[in-house]
């Protein structure tokens, strides 16, 4: 059994300009965010030699050191033997003088056949490519026991490239030029030697450079410790950083995922994991706290003074389709809500952080989690959809999925009331829905405000006083968009009102093709930026939250209720919604 990283010595380092003896403490991860730089002063893994000429790097003892720490754990004494053959700590940030080698940055896409692979990871290394974001040296590796040779593998990526919409270079050119930096290497997923064999391939292609090294794990759960385990041992970048992506799921509860992360930390320190959960880089999740924190307008109301509840909406117009036998043993709890809507709630609803800094931003989130009360099994609602008939067309029912047990009891469909115990939150119900094979497909967040007290205009309204609410929404796909309902004075010479929307629609207002969420994830890991990524206590957080439901649901055995396939979902979710003076919001717009 290999044993876990040493992180607990500290360091204390200093950045000083060479115009002055005085140290200036820095202890934080300079990324292309947080610098704010051109193109011609910064790199994609580093700082520029432009840039370095301003700085010099000291210790606290005033002797030169090429590393500045993004994070306390170092040791204070000078690097050894052992540091050398290690490699930096994850997530430095490199000066050096004019001697210093190249890097270069090697990928490789563990399950290199799969679907996830060839939809989604290849398609966004290569739109990264395109647009100039990896560095100047990479290659590419794909990784499976599926025996294909590199020609193979070019043939399988190519078919799911596609160019930006634009006009500044030629596509099938750096298509080309992309394909040639992709390779194969068949191997088992538990073979330390065949690891071996994939490093020897690794180092042919860094030679004379210094090599960073990204694995991205997309395969299923029961084998990402043995990878892990051949990949740090055998495959590890020997002087450089290397990172491991993990897919979800994080496990079925907080027992499973505990005992995951146990066993990532017996190979990896938690600083080079980076587990992904593709949601949190989506564009308007990512907007969350550019809109809540750089708008005066808003961070006032967010609030339990302001906002009388909020709806976090996740559906799916189709069903399991062949995703059946997975999908079974998960549920849409643990599929959607654990962990896509739970990290848009957590971001959503945490205190300003004390800087953009990943762990600053991740340390709220997990207060959040921390505070929300244990779920009810009296606040939920599952469904399963049913078989249905419509405009002649025929629609199965999910147990009709022939990798689908015919009787299980497995949720196809949930709504939630969650609740916040801290004084912000206190009382504001954030109500969940997320369901499979619904009447359309979207996600969203709405926020429904107080009605006005004492409105002069009330008798406009009749009696439904839910038209006069104001409500901000942020629909996270499709057609991404933010939107807020305001009451309005219809012209003319009555006094009629009306209900109408301020639109921000995206694909009228910006002009630019919005990034795949994969596309800025992956920059972000080989960047060494956390942000959108989940920490190990955060997932703690998150477990704790709903494994009692998920247990008292399997052990007493709670049939869900059945709903047509295209529908709105089982009824139980309206009253769930009633029970709290809610209306959902997506059923009324």
């Amino acid at each position: 059994m290999a044993t876990c990283y040493n992180t607990t010595a500290s360091t204390s380092m200093a950045l000083s300009s060479p115009s002055s003896s005085a140290s200036v403490k820095h202890d934080k991860y300079l990324s292309r965010r947080q610098l704010g730089l051109p193109q011609t002063q910064r790199t994609r893994f580093g700082i520029s030699a432009q840039l370095r000429k301003r700085f010099q790097v000291k210790s606290s003892n005033g002797y030169p050191l090429s590393v500045v720490s993004s994070k306390d754990g170092l040791t204070k004494k000078s690097p050894t033997k052992e540091h050398a053959q290690n490699g930096p700590v994850d997530g430095a940030v490199h000066f050096s003088g004019p001697t210093q080698t190249e890097t270069t940055v090697s990928i490789t896409v563990v399950g290199a056949s799969g679907d996830l692979a060839k939809k989604k990871i290849f398609p966004a290394l290569f739109a990264l490519f395109y647009e100039g974001f990896l560095s100047e040296h990479f290659t590419i590796f794909g990784y499976a026991r599926s025996k294909l040779t590199d020609e193979e593998l070019r043939e399988m990526i190519s078919r799911t490239l596609t160019c930006r919409i634009d006009n500044r270079e030629n596509c099938e050119a750096k298509m080309d030029q992309f394909l040639q930096r992709c390779f194969f290497h068949s191997g088992q997923y538990g073979s330390e030697a065949d690891f071996i064999e994939l490093d020897k391939k690794l180092r042919e292609k860094e030679v004379g450079k210094q090599p960073n090294r990204l694995f991205y794990l997309s395969i299923p759960p029961n084998i990402f410790i043995d990878v892990v385990r051949c990949a740090s041992r055998s495959a590890s970048s020997p002087t450089g950083w290397t990172r491991i992506i993990v897919e979800k799921p994080f496990g079925r509860d907080s027992e499973s995922s505990g005992e995951l992360t146990r066993c990532l930390k017996q190979y990896l320190r938690e600083d080079q994991i980076f587990r992904i959960d593709h949601y949190l880089g989506k564009e308007l999740v990512e907007n969350l706290s550019v809109l809540r924190f750089s708008n005066l307008v808003f961070e006032p109301l967010w609030s339990r003074q302001y906002i009388r509840n909020v709806q976090l909406i996740f559906s799916e117009d189709f069903g399991t389709e062949g995703r059946g036998g997975y999908f079974d043993s998960y549920g849409i709890i643990r599929d959607i809500m654990q962990n896509h809507l739970l990290q848009i709630l957590a971001l959503f609803a945490m205190e300003t952080p004390v800087s953009l800094d990943a762990e600053d931003i991740r340390n709220e989130k997990v207060k959040v989690l921390r505070s929300m009360r244990p779920l009810r099994l009296d606040d939920v609602v599952v469904g399963q959809y049913k078989g249905h008939t419509k405009g002649g067309r025929t629609y199965p029912a999910y147990t009709d999925d022939p990798t689908v047990p015919k009787n299980s009891l497995t949720p196809t469909f949930a709504a939630a009331a969650l609740f916040i115990d801290n004084a912000r939150w206190d009382g504001v119900p954030f109500l969940m829905k997320a369901g499979k094979a619904l009447h359309n497909k979207g996600a969203e967040i709405r926020v429904q405000f107080r009605h006005v007290p004492g409105n002069l205009y009330k008798r406009s309204f009749g009696t439904d006083l839910e038209k006069s609410t104001n409500e901000l929404v942020i629909r996270v796909q499709p057609d991404e968009a933010i939107y807020l309902k305001i009451n309005n004075k219809i012209p003319g010479l009555g006094m009629r009102l009306d209900r109408s929307t301020l639109n921000l629609l995206y694909s009228s207002k910006y002009m630019k093709e919005i990034p795949d969420a994969y596309e800025r994830l992956l920059l972000d890991a080989i960047e060494g930026e956390r942000r959108l990524f989940i920490r190990s206590d955060e997932l703690d957080a998150a477990w704790a939250l709903f494994t009692p439901l998920l247990k008292e649901l399997e052990q007493k055995k709670i049939a869900p209720e059945l709903y047509p396939y295209g529908s709105r979902g089982p009824v139980g979710a309206h009253y769930l919604a009633a029970k709290y003076n809610v209306r959902w919001g997506d059923l009324s717009s």
